[in-house]
């Protein structure tokens, strides 16, 4: 019998553990501010596209990081690439629309 302890390793898996990263400047997480665009996972290696609230991020380097730490932590992770893309270009718009309303956006 498998045991059920053990977290299989898949795009919601990593997507959850990615909640855990916060864009410092908004104090949210990359999750709900629509930072993530896609998550793929194919035998241990993770891909992540995502982006930032802008070019000039001072936090990009931090949030990497973070993204770095949460997901090598998982189990069954070998290595993670993530890219950075412009396309979509990230609005307020992106964000989790109940969080939005909670912003009074």
């Amino acid at each position: 019998m498998p045991d059920v302890t053990t977290a299989v390793l898949s795009a919601d898996t990593v997507r959850q553990a990615l909640r855990q990263v916060k864009d410092p400047e908004l104090d949210m997480n990359i999750v709900d501010l629509g930072l993530v665009y896609d998550v793929e996972v194919d035998a241990g290696l993770v891909r992540i596209n995502m982006t930032l609230t802008s070019p000039g991020c001072p936090a990009g380097p931090m949030i990497t990081n973070d993204i770095y730490k949460v997901v090598r932590a998982l189990e069954g992770v070998q290595d993670v690439d993530i890219d950075i893309v412009w396309e979509p270009y990230w609005t307020p718009e992106r964000i989790d629309p109940k969080i939005r309303a909670m912003m009074g956006f």
